[in-house]
């Protein structure tokens, strides 16, 4: 299976770090953001990833190169000028192929273990969700008892950026820009949609001041 890491944002709110340096480089615990996931998805048997790119995409590309360091193949989907997450899924798609492939946001940290996502399942979208974080108190979607996902209940947690995806769902869209959440609530009234709770570590690195706090929680373990 293949993995996709999303790293074509602009990090504006992680300004002035990201004035120079993509956000997914910015380091915690010694280390970039986006080579835990590299590192994590490689180790939960992950063949190959696809990284797409837009600000600062020749520093990230630069710096990671074709992952021969980290003992897993990197495919580049530069983008220029952002497309959001399912545009730049659709641009990628040549790349992912056809088979369901793995999305993780490159701007998140978490301990969550990505092996159990590489099973198959029978829905086109499988979600991880967490406990709602401070910034973000009203949370996402619902999980019902049995694993489904709906748009219209409570209560709701927040969509953790990682996610296990059929590349049909995208392949309808017109080039260009274009926002994943229509996609997965259309999924959700069709009952295609299904997920879980991880209730371990996650973090979303949205500001300076949480990049520091995972900072000094990782330098400390």
């Amino acid at each position: 299976m293949k993995a996709m890491i999303l790293a074509a944002g602009y990090g504006t709110r992680m300004r002035p770090l990201t004035d120079h340096t993509p956000k997914p480089l910015l380091k915690a615990g010694g280390k970039a953001l986006i080579e835990y996931h590299i590192e994590k998805l490689r180790d939960a048997g992950i063949d190959s990833l696809v990284i797409n790119s837009g600000w600062l995409g020749d520093k990230l590309a630069d710096a990671l190169g074709d992952g021969s360091r980290y003992g897993i193949p990197i495919a580049w989907s530069h983008e220029g000028t952002p497309l959001e997450t399912a545009g730049g899924i659709k641009r990628a798609l040549p790349l992912l192929g056809d088979e369901p492939f793995l999305l993780v946001n490159g701007d998140i940290w978490t301990d969550f273990d990505f092996q159990p996502l590489l099973a198959e399942r029978p829905d086109p979208v499988h979600l991880l969700l967490v406990d709602n974080p401070e910034h973000h108190p009203t949370g996402d979607f619902h999980l019902t008892e049995g694993g489904r996902l709906r748009d219209n209940a409570e209560p709701r947690h927040t969509y953790a950026g990682i996610g296990r995806f059929d590349p049909a769902l995208f392949a309808a869209l017109p080039e260009g820009e274009a926002k994943l959440a229509p996609l997965l609530r259309a999924a959700m009234a069709e009952d295609t949609a299904s997920g879980e709770h991880h209730q371990g570590q996650w973090w979303d690195i949205g500001t300076p001041e949480r990049l520091d706090e995972l900072d000094r929680l990782l330098t400390q373990r």
